[in-house]
């Protein structure tokens, strides 16, 4: 991104956020994507990343290189707020009445995708390491942002990116493999959890 854009967008430039949006909302999406594991809630962290994008442009540098490491912790803050709101949310309702009419699930178990096992053993993989470790590796393996620049989006020091990073893919390489005596996945389980990388803008 060029010094003169950084500076429109500073400036509340609406058309060059626009083109800021165009050059980085499928990153932002696929990020989100990994953390959540839920193109729904994806698509409202694009939504919300976004708004508080524009809510602390002025903090973006006039000078540097791209903004994909900015806008990828604004991501990440964003996702966990969300999950946040959403703990509260769910220990609101839990406190209401039960409803005693049974919920019909026929419909929604015959939409289920079928692939959806072949995703099981890596979705409990992730879900066993802990919030900072999953970040870091969606950042760094995922979205293919170096060491330092993870360390920006993030707000740590580099040496706790790459202590995270470690212990993360330790943990996956333990956790990856399949139960002794199971079936295995279908397809290639290395391709599943490092997907391809996307460019660095």
């Amino acid at each position: 991104m060029d010094t003169n854009l950084r500076k429109r967008i500073r400036a509340g430039d609406h058309g060059a956020f626009g083109e800021l949006f165009d050059a980085y909302a499928r990153s932002v999406y696929n990020h989100a994507f990994r953390l959540t594991g839920q193109w729904p809630v994806a698509e409202d962290v694009v939504s919300l990343t976004f708004l508080e994008a524009w809510r602390l442009r002025e903090r973006l540098d006039e000078d540097g290189g791209s903004p994909r490491p900015w806008l990828l912790g604004i991501a990440t803050n964003v996702t966990r707020n969300l999950r946040r709101a959403t703990r509260r949310h769910a220990a609101a309702v839990a406190r209401l009445p039960r409803d005693e009419t049974v919920r019909d699930f026929a419909d929604e178990v015959a939409g289920r995708v079928d692939d959806a096992a072949q995703l099981a053993l890596v979705r409990t993989a992730l879900a066993r390491l802990r919030r900072p470790e999953r970040e870091v590796l969606a950042l760094c393996v995922w979205s293919g942002l170096d060491y330092r620049a993870a360390a920006d989006a993030l707000g740590v020091p580099v040496g706790t990116v790459r202590s995270r990073l470690s212990r993360a893919r330790t943990k996956l390489a333990k956790h990856l493999e399949p139960p002794q005596g199971g079936g295995q996945m279908r397809g290639d389980r290395t391709t599943a959890v490092r997907p391809l990388r996307e460019g660095n803008r």
